[in-house]
């Protein structure tokens, strides 16, 4: 997300498991600070700017479509993704399932209840 928000430069702007250490380019000088996630909203009195996950900002009453800088497209890495065990994908279960969730009820629930913070990647 930062490197898309032109802030930094990564190795290898692919690879998901890129770390500090992985950063190329960092033409404002920005000094981080690896915190647990939950810890992060807890720091925004202490720091300029903090990357937080959606979950942990909605339970910090925060509105990530109002307070964020930025937000991660539909086409993130970090999608949520339903698996089954092997030799389960065409159970009918499983594939009613999929069905409603990939549906334009859900997609709208989604929107409506999230405004934002959650984007639908179907």
């Amino acid at each position: 997300l930062l490197q898309k928000e032109g802030l930094i430069t990564l190795k290898d702007s692919s690879n998901i498991l890129s770390t500090i250490q992985d950063i190329t380019s960092n033409p404002n000088g920005y000094q981080f600070v690896e915190l647990e996630a939950a810890q992060v909203p807890r720091s925004l009195d202490d720091v300029a700017l903090a990357a937080i996950n959606t979950n942990y900002a909605l339970n910090a009453g925060l509105t990530p479509g109002k307070d964020a800088l930025a937000i991660e497209a539909k086409d993130s890495p970090y999608v949520n993704i339903v698996t089954v065990l092997k030799g389960n994908e065409n159970d009918p279960r499983i594939k009613k399932l999929m069905e409603a969730l990939h549906s334009p009820e859900i997609k709208k629930f989604i929107e409506d209840k999230y405004q934002g913070a959650i984007v639908p990647a179907f």
